[in-house]
C-alpha cells in the first residue's frame, strides 16, 4: 500500500506542475512544456499504481507437525465446521513433477456462502479474494508454517465496511482452524 501511495503522490505532484526532467546533467521544471509527454507519463503512472495489488496482511503460525499432517488437521477442522472445501493444491508435488523441489507446500481453498455472499454483495470484487485460502508450507529450515491473509486486510480498498460482521466471523473461523491445525 505504501508503494501505491508514493506513486500516486508523485503523480499528483506531476499533475500540479512540479514535474522535472533531467537534461544535460541538470533538472528542468517542465511546467507548461511538453504537455503531451507529461500527460502520457501521468496516465501510465496512474495505471501502474492502480494495478499494484494492495498488500494484505499475511498471518503466519508455526505448526508442531509436518506439512501433510498439518494440512490433514486443517482440512478436518474446516470440514468439521461445515465449510466447503473447494480444492487442496499440492504445490510441492507440482514442483517435483517438473524436476524441482520446494519442500512440502499445500494450499487449502475453502469457504462458506453464508459469510462470503455478504462480502460480494458489498463489493463484487471480493470474489477475487474469496474463497479463503490457507497455505501450509515447510520453510528452508524444515519448519512447517500455516499462512493466510487477514480478511480485514483482504477487503481494504473495496466497498466492504471495515466493521462488517462477516469479517469478524471469518477471522474467528480462521483462528480456530489454524489453532486446530497447528496443534496449539
Amino acid at each position: 500500500m505504501a508503494i501505491r501511495r508514493r506513486i500516486t503522490e508523485t503523480l499528483l505532484g506531476m499533475s500540479a506542475g512540479t514535474f522535472k526532467v533531467k537534461r544535460n546533467d541538470r533538472y528542468e521544471d517542465m511546467k507548461g512544456r511538453n504537455f503531451a509527454m507529461k500527460s502520457m507519463i501521468l496516465g501510465a503512472g496512474f495505471a501502474i499504481a492502480a494495478a499494484l495489488p494492495a498488500a494484505a496482511e499475511m498471518v503466519r503460525v508455526e505448526s508442531n507437525a509436518d506439512t501433510a499432517a498439518t494440512m490433514d488437521a486443517l482440512q478436518a477442522a474446516v470440514e468439521g465446521a461445515g465449510a466447503t472445501i473447494f480444492a487442496r493444491v499440492d504445490h510441492g508435488a507440482g514442483a517435483v513433477s517438473v524436476g524441482s523441489d520446494i519442500g512440502g507446500s499445500q494450499l487449502l481453498i475453502f469457504g462458506n456462502p453464508a459469510l462470503g455472499t455478504p462480502a460480494m454483495q458489498a463489493d463484487r470484487m471480493a470474489g477475487l479474494v474469496l474463497p479463503l485460502k490457507v497455505l501450509v508450507y515447510e520453510d528452508t529450515d524444515g519448519q512447517t508454517w500455516l499462512a493466510y491473509e487477514d480478511p480485514a486486510a483482504m477487503f481494504e480498498g473495496m466497498d466492504v465496511p471495515a466493521d462488517a460482521e462477516f469479517i469478524g466471523k471469518m477471522q474467528g473461523a480462521l483462528a480456530n482452524f489454524i489453532a486446530a491445525a497447528a496443534g496449539s
